[in-house]
């Protein structure tokens, strides 16, 4: 009986360290989650688009609209959005409706008064007039941004472990080669890999595919065991190099309300427009009854 005793004395002991083990790792992560939000979050100056009445109210699962600015920023450089990419979420279809506008689109720049390409917006203006221009390109509120420093994006890579990728053509660039076939990229490979462009016969579209292969690998790579293990480091790099104008509350009401549609990614493409010189300035030139079905798609997704 005396032995007995000892054993549950000690199992009880062993599941009492566990469990508060468990609380005080829950609650560093939880800290730690909260901390990084801190950083990465950076309000903008408007509540709400001109083109909503109200704003989106996530209890009541709204669908809504993210802006994801892909910037390089450089030493005494304010920097290029290098990648535009615009997310429709809709609970109701619970479908995510992406899709990728081309740099050099030649739209209005609004808050300027020119007409340019649309990825100088951030130049000129900032997220601000990245995310009305994008409006007024799209014809749908803009309702959050999220800014991701793709000079620093190898961070990213490295602190979940490195990514794997799916190569469709051999190609050089950045001093690395990369062969056709699944590959295995460190941050450095990955940065890299994504912002070729002049060899591939795609050109930007090729390169919005690869874009989407390294955030996937990240995504995936950021939900193994090793990375939930190294998770302090993969926070600090997201803090760093990410900007958004959510708030921790959102990002948890998106995570609570939105799951579904999250997952379920359906992709648009601009591809029917055409490369004129303006100028002696190349731009890309939207064919109109293309951008006209997008923006009808992507009403329809925000039940506008």
């Amino acid at each position: 009986m005396k032995n007995k005793r000892k054993i549950w004395s000690w199992i009880l002991g062993i599941s009492g360290i566990l469990v508060v083990g468990t609380v005080l790792l829950g609650y560093f992560l939880y800290k730690d989650v909260t901390d990084t939000v801190k950083d990465m979050h950076e309000p903008i100056d408007r509540k709400v688009s001109e083109k909503r009445t109200e704003p989106v109210t996530f209890k009541e699962k709204d669908p809504f609209s993210v802006l994801v600015l892909g910037v390089d920023e450089r030493d005494n450089d304010k920097g290029r959005s290098d990648t535009m990419v615009v997310m429709t979420v809709n609970p109701l279809t619970n479908t995510t409706t992406m899709v990728s506008i081309p740099r050099d689109t030649y739209t209005e720049i609004v808050g300027k008064g020119i007409q340019d390409k649309i990825n100088h917006a951030y130049a000129f203006g900032g997220i601000e007039m990245s995310m009305a221009t994008t409006e007024n390109l799209l014809d749908i509120p803009i309702d959050y941004v999220v800014q991701v420093n793709m000079e620093s994006f190898q961070d990213i890579v490295d602190a979940v472990g490195g990514i794997t990728v799916n190569n469709d053509i051999d190609f050089a660039a950045g001093g690395h080669t990369f062969a056709k076939g699944a590959l295995s990229l460190n941050g450095e490979e990955a940065l890299s890999f994504i912002r070729m462009r002049y060899e591939d016969p795609r050109g930007d579209f090729g390169r919005q595919d690869r874009q989407k292969q390294v955030i996937q690998g990240v995504l995936k790579q950021g939900a193994s065991v090793g990375s939930i293990m190294n998770y302090k480091t993969i926070f600090a790099a997201l803090g760093k190099n990410i900007r958004t104008n959510l708030t921790f509350d959102e990002m948890v009401s998106i995570q609570s309300n939105y799951r579904g549609a999250v997952g379920n990614v359906n992709q648009l493409y601009i591809q029917k427009g055409q490369g004129k010189m303006i100028n002696g300035v190349w731009y890309y030139i939207m064919d109109e009854n293309e951008l006209g079905t997008i923006q009808t798609t992507l009403k329809s997704e925000l039940a506008m």
